[in-house]
């Protein structure tokens, strides 16, 4: 009987009901994020009328000028690709100094990673309008922002790839007399081409998107026109245009998700 009553005190109590805690505090934050950020809801309400209003303006596509479109798409596809080749160039160079077991030295690893942190920082809308007002209109000045943004990115995954192989995978070549740019050649890219297809992929799939919006600050391509559009209250042309763009990133995504699973 004493064993029995001693196992019972030694039971726990009942887990503690916290929901109305947590449910108290994500309505508080909610209340300050209302205040803080002076949102009114009221006024969302009786804009919606407005909106709606608004929206109705795109309901008109106007593809007269589709050849022009299409033009400008295939522009904002190349530069796209351009900015994630030369991304691709600058990650290669940076990535193995930034890894960790890879890098000669650690000045230099800190460097190469501070780099990387600096270029991932900058956004490429920023860097878009700094170029366009740097070198003028065109597709260059999106081409340089979607490079030195994404580069960042890409050095990133491909230095983390790169210090998640087995040690002894470069133990095994710098064994043998390999300095340092042979067991990356033949022992750090050959171990992580899954990941560096994949992660090039990605960023190719996300730099089409970028490339869009770059247009609507004069880096050339199909954003451009849209902003255009928009400038002169072309709703249809805009309408046309918006259908087109949200046509092909679907498109590029599909494409880059089969892929990806064709490489897993």
């Amino acid at each position: 009987m004493l064993s029995a009553n001693h196992a019972m005190a030694g039971l726990e109590g009942r887990p503690r009901n916290l929901f109305p805690v947590w449910l108290s505090l994500i309505l508080i934050v909610l209340w300050r994020i209302t205040v803080d950020l002076d949102i009114d809801f009221s006024t969302l309400a009786y804009g919606v009328s407005d909106m709606g209003e608004y929206f109705s303006r795109y309901r008109t596509p106007d593809f007269s000028r589709i050849s022009t479109y299409l033009e400008l798409i295939l522009q904002t596809l190349a530069t796209a690709f351009w900015g994630t080749v030369f991304a691709l160039i600058v990650s290669v160079v940076l990535a193995p100094l930034a890894a960790r077991n890879l890098s000669p030295h650690p000045l230099i690893y800190r460097l190469s990673r501070e780099m990387l942190n600096f270029m991932r920082a900058m956004p490429d809308l920023l860097l878009a309008l700094l170029f366009v007002a740097a070198i003028g209109l065109g597709p260059l000045a999106g081409i340089i922002a979607l490079s030195i943004h994404t580069a960042g990115f890409l050095g990133k995954f491909f230095a983390e790839s790169l210090e998640r192989v087995d040690g002894g995978v470069y133990e095994a070549l710098e064994a043998v007399g390999a300095g340092f740019l042979q067991t990356v050649m033949f022992a750090g890219w050959p171990s992580i081409n899954r990941e560096f297809v994949g992660y090039t992929l990605y960023i190719m799939d996300r730099n089409v998107r970028a490339a869009s919006v770059l247009g609507l600050v004069g880096a050339g391509g199909i954003g451009l026109e849209l902003n255009e559009a928009l400038a002169l209250f072309r709703y249809d042309r805009a309408s046309a245009i918006m259908i087109l763009i949200i046509t092909v990133i679907i498109v590029i995504d599909h494409l880059s998700s089969y892929l990806r699973k064709k490489l897993n």
